[in-house]
Order: structure tokens, then C-alpha cells, then sequence
């Protein structure tokens, strides 16, 4: 054994061997050796002297213990020593460290691992394996793998990053020793993980940004000149792509006399003291010569070495710089700015300073845009405006977001009302950084509205109210005489002479008569209440012991309208015949009302023009000779007495020659065997009420798509529809039927509607006009204004076009108020992208009014009466030649 432990190289049979020899050395042989003596005794001498010499080998050997001892504790505090060193070494690195043996059993754990994992070493036991400690992790939420998982993608080159519910990322990495055992390291790479994201978005920040350079940007090696970058702007000039160019020289790529220019030009700033060499020079590109102005810059890393070589150039062959560029940008930037036709100012949120305002802006500013800047709305506006501005800045900053009012605001041209927005801009941080301000003077705006709305209740020719303001009145009547022995009376009456003036003086005058009469009712009503029901129809309600009170009035009416009307210098007379109506024998409702006392009017006129009818009962004979019209009406439609009559639509230019035909209206036409031509007026409204429309309607459509089909030149046709035929069958699937029958484009057929459509039924309304407008056909609002809600439906449906009603077009030159309503129609229709077209355009000062209004389309007169295609034949594009009647001007 202790041959053994010798050969181990152990301190204590070192020790014994020095030991022997040292006794060998001090005791003599001889003391050893028994004494020949006679009698057989040993020497005292020698006893004495090995005596001695045992003391001393016990004192030496006792010595060489206590060296052996002492030399033990030496190694073994210098071992504590070094593994506390190890142990707090490890223990202070910047990573955790868990090492295991052959069997996975947990030898070393070091407290960064505990740390990151928000463990302590009371969780750890004796003989704890690593997929213990796992498992530990995956308790606390600390682990989203499996343990195979995670020594696999540990093991890996890439190690395996574990997002720790705090936020944190950390990357482990499993290490396999030679025997057996395992060294894992987990490293906190958080900070590392958002410097690679900052990184890769600055990066990309930096190539979006030079690919928006207008400038050709590149970058290439300085070693062997291989491009490294190209923006988009150099793929654009060199016409091929930065895929392309990357990992290329010059003489790859270009024509040998453009590379060798390329390649001069790069030595010449690799030479430059300075690092940088700007040049112009030309090189060919394809089959053109292109002059270039070059700056080349040497770019250098922390060490001052060069990196690689910056190049950007512009193409100047036309005398273009990027200065003059950015400049130009500028000042169009600027441009644009200043010509906003709202007034926009920019502030700095930190201290509210007016940083950019615009020229729109000095009058809200009440100064020049260029002394409000770096001023504050308290250094501009006085103590209480400015505390109500700083208030309602301070909101939409807090709210991060829009806030828009409306308020009025002291200008140099007085109160004006402007519509303010306030928007915050946020930093990259998200705070608040800049406040956008825009205040629009709504003022006309507001009016405009106004004069529209007015508009709904009133005839756009006489302003008078309409009819459903005329209904709307007889119902407050209704209600204020209700229950009391209260009378009035309702007056219809209806212009004599007018369609004679139409014919004789045109149009333009007889509107004139309109406004004239409407004055004249007026002044004769003494404040009663007039409306305008229809062309030639008024209304009125008077109060008081009737019929008496009514008759005076008639009377008196009748007397106003006697003398001659002077208009443009012609005398034209006009009379009255009324019909009449009295509350509440005749009806207790204002339809009834109304309709009783057209009923009084149309015997009137069946007996004499001028006269006055009360309403009778006996007067429904005309409810019979209607119902007699409605059984022509039904055979005419049966018979084919029906006819199409065609009137052209054309662009709105300075004159009729200018204005091009774009298409046509169709109108249907009816001719009576008996009473011959019935105007639309009289059967439409009999084909509506009964419900013939909707198979006259069926009709017409039919034959107007049958007949737009045929013709050579693609021109649009446009059809009306009336609101029984939505509220009657399946008019989709009409529309869309004949369209397949026929064969025509459903973007040439336009289908006319009115208000009357979205009255009924709003929300059944809408959905069929954006059904029809899914086949592709287009929709248009007819007889745009003479209702009450147009512009609720406008909002509503997205009409193709907006047609202006003829009463407004006929009054423009004579009430200024008309243009403005018609100018307003424009911007809005435009506004909302929808085409305008304006009927009833019957002179050039009309037409000219609208083209320079910007006004899309015009139909009248003036461009051509409704008559049969044929007549028309040359427009669309048939061979015959006929006559066109159109005006000249």
C-alpha cells in the first residue's frame, strides 16, 4: 500500500524514507549488533547511546509530522482560497452559468442564472438535474419549450432566445463536455435585441430616405470598385435595377468611355486631400449622351481608414441642379401653402409659438404671416380671445386628436364665421409636438346653405313658397281653426296667357311675367300666404267669413292682373281664373283642401278664362272625365299611340357651335285620335296616379334602349323613371332585362330620377338606386331644387349627375340671386364629384353664364327642340341626311 501510495508520489512515504536514512545515519551499526561479552551482556555504553539516538529519530519524526500536517492546511486553505475565487468569478459574470455532470446532475449554478430567472438557492435541492431546473423555469412561466426543444435550439449555433414575461429576452447557449457533463450559459440580450431593431429601422429609415432622394446616390468598395448600394433614383437614370448593379464595377455595366470617365473621376477623389471631388462629365446612357455633375466623398471608419466611396450626381443635361430642384420644390411647397383657401398655422406645442402661417391666415392674425412667427396667440390676440384660443388648443392637445368647431372671429371685413380644426402631431415618441390649425371662413358657405334650404320651401323663379310649404302652411291652418268656427278659404289659381307669351316671346320673357304676377298676388294678398304650385299655378290661403272674404280677394286678384305688365319694353297681358275651396266644408285636410279647390279651377277654365268657381260637389264629373283620359290612356299604351320625341344634351361651351353633343333625353309623346297631341303634363300625372307608369314606363324604356342601341355613334341616352315604378315590380330586374334584350352599354343609359323615389320609401329607395347603379347605368337627380330635401339625398346616394331645374336656368340675368344659387348648385354638385347639367338653357348669355361657371352639361331650346330621332339622324351617326333643328344662336 504504501509502495503504492510511493509511486502516487504521497508526502508521507517521502517522509518515512528520510527518516530511515537519518536513524541509519546517527545509530552505529554495532549498537545493533549483540556483545560477545563471557557473560552474555550487552554494552551500557551502546544501550545509552541507541537510547539517544531513539529520542532524536522520535523528536525528528514528531517534527516531520507537524511539517506534513502544517503543509496539509496550507494546501487546503490555498484550495478554499482558489475555489471561492472560481466561485465568486463565476458568480460575478454578466451571464448565468449552470454546469452539470455525466448524469445531468446540477454541479455548479452560478447567482446570475438565479437572478435572471428570479430564483433563490433555497428552490434548488441536492442532486437536482438539469430538467429539474427546467421544469422549475417552465412553473414560473420562464420556459416555453419542452426540454428536448430547448437543448436542441440551445446546442444550436444560434443558441435559443426565451421572451420572459417582464419583457425581457434571454439567450441561452448548451455546451457538451468531453466527459459528459454540460456548461449552459443565459445571457440577457434585451438591450441587444432593441439596439438590432433601432438598428434595422434606422437602417431602413435611411434607405427609404435616399431612395426618395431625387439625386442618384451610390456607394461602392474602395478596394476593387464594386458597387455596394444604388437608391432608386440611380436605378431609374442607368435604367436597371440596384439588384442589379450591387456586386458589379463600372465596366460591367456601363460603355467603356462612361466606365473609364467613372473610374477617372473615383481616383480623383481617393487622391483629393480632402476626401472629396465634385465634377461634370457626360456618359452615355443607351443611345443618348447624358451630362452628369458628380460629387464623390471618401468615407472613413472610426479609424480614419477608408471605408468605401460615396458618389452622388444628378443628370444636368437639361440645366437641372438638385439645389434648383429642392428650390423650386420650395417654393411650389410654399406656393401651395399660401394659396390654401383656408387659413393654416402650425405651433410649437412646448411653447405654444406660431411656428409657419400662411397668407390666408394675416386675417385671422390681423398681421403679416412673417411677423407672427415665433409669437403666441397670447402676444397676437387680446387677454380674453387669447385665454378662449390657449383653451381650445390646450383640449385638442389632450385629446391627441381632431377637434372642429365653429365660431366667429373679428376680421378687418367684420364678423365672419370660420370652421376651425385642430389637430395634434405627434413626436416619435408620441407626445404632443405640433398643433395644426386651419380656419375656413364658412360665412358664404353658411349662407349659401341657407339660400338653399330657403330654396326647398320656395320656387326657385318667383320665391315664392312651394307647394309642400303651401301644404305645410295649410296644415297649420287646419290646426288653428280646428275646433273652432274658424273659415278660410283656398284659392287656385291659374295664370291665363302664359303659354301665348311662352310661344310669341319665348321663355325668358314669360319667366319674366312670373316674377311680375308673383309680385302682383303678393301685393294683392296683403300678407296672406302665396305659394307657387306649379308652371302656371298659384296658391293662396285666405282667412275670414267665407266665401265671402274669398271672392273679394279672387276679385281683387283678378283686378291686380288687369293691367298690363311692361317687360323689356313690350306690353303683354295676363289674367286669372280661380277655383276655390272653403274649410271645412269642402275638406277637413290640406290635400283635400287643395285638390277640391284644382277641382273648382279646372271647371273654372271649362267655363271661361278669367272666371272664379267655387268647389262643388258635382264637380267630380271632372274625376270622371280623368278616369275617361285613363282609358285612352290605357288603350293608347296597348294600341302603340305612344311616341318617342328625342332632345340633344350637350357640353357646356361659350357658344352652340362649340358645344358638343353628348346625348339625348328621351320624352314621351301622345297622340290622341280624337283630341290629338296631349301634353305630357296632363297624361303623365294621370299615368302616375292611376299606375299606367309603370307599364308606360316599361314602354318607353324599352324602346329608348332598342333605339339608342342601333345608332353608330355610342351617345348616351337619358330615360325617366318615375317613384311608382320603384314602389311597383322588380324595376331592377326590368332595367337589367331589356339592357341584355337590346344590347346596349349600360354605361350609355342614364336613368332620370326625382326626390319622389327616396320620399316614399327612403331606405327601399336607396337600395334599388344602388342596385341600379351595379348594373352600371348611370343616375341622375332631376329637376334638382325644386324639392325639400335634395340635398339630404345627395348625401345619401352617389349620383352621377345633378340636373339643375329650368326655373333657376330661365331667371339668370335678372335676379342675382339665382346665379348665386345656381353657382352654389355647381361647386356642390363638383364638390361631391357628381357632373352638372342645367335644362331649359334658351339664350347664349345662359349658355355662356353656365360654361364659364364650369357648368358640365346644358339642354334646352337654344340647342334643340324634343323631336323624333330621325330628325336627328346626322348626330348619331345614320347616313340619311335630314335637317337638324337646331338654333344657330
Amino acid at each position: 500500500m504504501a509502495e503504492k501510495n510511493w509511486h502516487a508520489g504521497s508526502t508521507i512515504p517521502i517522509a518515512v524514507q528520510a527518516v530511515a536514512c537519518l536513524a541509519g545515519s546517527v545509530v552505529p551499526a554495532h549498537a545493533f549488533v549483540p556483545s560477545a561479552g563471557p557473560a552474555g551482556e550487552f554494552d551500557p555504553n551502546l544501550i545509552w547511546e541507541a537510547l539517544i539516538g531513539g529520542i532524536v529519530v522520535c523528536a525528528f519524526l514528531a517534527a516531520i509530522a507537524l511539517w506534513i500536517h502544517s503543509a496539509l492546511r496550507r494546501a487546503k486553505r490555498s484550495q478554499l482560497r482558489r475555489n471561492a475565487f472560481i466561485s465568486s468569478a463565476m458568480n460575478n459574470l454578466n451571464q448565468g452559468v449552470v454546469m452539470t455532470d455525466a448524469q445531468r446532475r446540477i454541479m455548479f449554478c452560478n447567482d446570475r442564472y438565479l437572478d435572471i430567472y428570479g430564483l433563490s438557492r433555497s428552490d434548488l435541492w441536492p442532486n437536482m438535474t438539469g430538467n429539474d431546473i427546467l421544469e422549475l423555469r417552465r412553473q414560473r412561466g420562464a420556459l416555453g419549450v419542452t426540454d428536448d426543444e430547448f437543448y436542441e435550439k440551445a446546442a444550436s449555433s444560434n443558441g435559443l432566445i426565451t421572451e420572459l414575461p417582464d419583457g425581457r429576452a434571454i439567450l441561452a447557449k448548451y455546451f457538451v463536455l468531453p466527459n459528459g457533463g454540460s456548461v449552459a450559459t443565459h445571457l440577457d440580450v434585451s438591450e441587444q435585441r432593441k439596439l438590432s431593431r433601432q438598428l434595422a429601422s434606422t437602417k431602413q429609415f435611411l434607405e427609404m430616405v435616399l431612395d426618395n432622394v431625387p439625386a442618384c446616390v451610390a456607394a461602392k468598395t474602395i478596394e476593387d470598385g464594386r458597387y455596394i448600394f444604388a437608391n432608386s433614383a440611380h436605378a431609374r437614370f442607368w435604367g436597371f435595377s440596384r439588384d442589379f448593379v450591387v456586386g458589379k464595377d463600372a465596366r460591367e455595366l456601363f460603355a467603356a468611355a462612361s466606365a473609364a470617365r467613372i473610374e477617372a473621376t473615383d481616383r480623383a477623389a481617393l487622391e483629393a486631400a480632402d476626401g472629396q471631388y465634385r465634377n461634370q462629365f457626360e456618359v452615355e446612357r443607351g443611345a443618348e449622351r447624358r451630362m452628369v455633375d458628380s460629387i464623390r466623398i471618401v468615407v472613413r471608419n472610426e479609424r480614419n481608414e477608408p471605408e468605401f466611396l460615396l458618389l452622388v450626381f444628378e443628370d444636368i443635361t437639361d440645366h437641372r441642379s438638385l439645389s434648383q430642384e429642392l428650390e423650386r420644390t420650395k417654393k411650389f411647397l410654399e406656393l401651395v401653402v399660401d394659396n390654401i383657401p383656408v387659413a393654416l398655422i402650425v405651433e410649437q406645442v412646448k411653447d405654444g409659438r406660431y411656428l409657419l402661417a400662411n397668407r390666408s391666415a394675416e386675417a385671422i392674425l390681423n398681421r403679416k404671416r412673417e411677423d407672427a412667427t415665433g409669437l403666441t396667440a397670447a402676444d397676437i390676440f387680446n387677454p380674453k380671445e387669447a385665454k378662449l384660443i390657449i383653451a381650445r388648443d390646450e383640449a385638442a392637445i389632450k385629446k391627441r386628436g381632431m377637434i372642429t368647431e365653429e365660431h366667429p372671429i373679428s376680421t378687418k371685413d367684420g364678423l365672419r364665421l370660420f370652421l376651425t380644426r385642430r389637430a395634434t402631431v405627434l413626436s416619435d415618441t408620441g407626445e404632443p409636438q405640433y398643433l395644426i390649425k386651419t380656419h375656413e371662413d364658412v360665412t358664404d358657405r353658411r349662407q349659401t346653405e341657407s339660400r338653399m334650404a330657403h330654396m326647398a320651401y320656395h320656387d326657385g323663379l318667383t320665391d315664392l313658397p312651394n307647394r309642400a310649404a303651401f301644404l305645410q302652411a295649410l296644415t297649420q291652418m287646419i290646426e288653428a281653426c280646428e275646433g273652432t268656427d274658424e273659415e278660410f278659404a283656398v284659392l287656385c289659381v291659374d295664370l291665363d296667357g302664359l303659354k301665348e307669351v311662352n310661344d310669341v316671346f319665348g321663355h325668358a320673357l314669360g319667366d319674366k311675367l312670373l316674377v311680375e304676377v308673383a309680385q302682383r298676388l303678393q301685393d294683392a294678398a296683403r300678407g296672406g300666404v302665396v305659394a307657387r304650385l306649379s308652371g302656371d299655378e298659384f296658391g293662396l290661403i285666405i282667412d275670414g267669413k267665407q266665401p265671402t272674404a274669398g271672392l273679394a280677394l279672387a276679385q281683387q286678384l283678378g283686378e291686380a292682373l288687369a293691367h298690363e305688365f311692361h317687360i323689356d319694353g313690350r306690353a303683354v297681358r295676363a289674367g286669372v281664373t280661380t277655383g276655390m275651396s272653403i274649410f271645412p266644408h269642402n275638406g277637413r285636410d290640406g290635400a283635400s283642401l287643395l285638390a277640391n279647390a284644382g277641382a273648382a279651377l279646372f271647371r273654372a277654365k271649362q267655363k271661361s278664362r278669367g272666371t272664379i268657381s267655387l268647389y262643388q260637389p258635382e264637380m267630380d264629373q271632372q274625376i270622371r272625365d280623368r278616369r275617361v283620359l285613363h282609358q285612352d290612356l290605357s288603350k293608347a299604351i296597348k294600341n302603340g299611340e305612344l311616341s318617342l320625341a328625342f332632345q340633344p344634351q350637350a357640353v357646356a361651351r361659350h357658344s352652340v357651335a362649340e358645344s358638343e353633343i353628348i346625348g339625348f333625353e328621351a320624352l314621351a309623346r301622345w297622340q290622341h285620335p280624337v283630341r290629338g297631341q296631349v301634353s305630357p303634363a296632363e297624361f303623365i300625372p294621370i299615368a302616375e296616379e292611376s299606375g299606367l307608369i309603370v307599364e308606360m314606363g316599361e314602354w318607353i324604356l324599352r324602346e329608348v334602349c332598342r333605339e339608342a342601341a342601333s345608332w353608330p355613334n355610342p351617345l348616351q341616352v337619358a330615360v325617366n323613371l318615375s317613384p311608382a315604378q320603384f314602389l311597383h315590380g322588380d324595376v331592377v330586374g326590368l332595367v337589367h332585362s331589356i339592357l341584355l334584350e337590346t344590347g346596349l352599354a349600360p354605361g350609355r343609359l342614364e336613368l332620370e330620377i326625382t326626390e319622389g323615389v327616396l320620399i316614399e320609401d327612403f331606405d327601399r329607395g336607396l337600395a334599388l338606386l344602388r342596385r341600379l347603379k351595379a348594373l352600371g347605368v348611370r343616375i341622375s337627380m332631376d329637376d334638382f331644387g325644386s324639392g325639400y330635401s335634395s340635398l339630404s339625398y345627395l348625401q345619401a346616394f352617389p349620383f352621377d349627375k345633378i340636373k339643375i331645374d329650368r326655373t333657376f336656368i330661365m331667371n339668370l340675368g335678372r335676379n342675382p340671386q339665382s346665379a348665386a344659387i345656381v353657382r352654389a348648385v355647381i361647386d356642390l354638385g363638383h364638390g361631391l364629384e357628381m357632373s352638372i347639367i342645367a335644362e331649359g338653357v334658351e339664350t347664349l348669355d345662359q349658355l355662356a353664364f353656365l360654361a364659364g361657371e364650369g357648368c358640365d352639361g346644358v339642354q334646352g331650346y337654344l340647342l334643340g327642340k324634343p323631336l323624333t330621332i330621325g330628325q336627328y339622324a346626322g348626330l348619331v351617326g345614320r347616313a340619311e341626311t335630314i335637317e337638324l333643328a337646331l338654333k344657330t344662336g
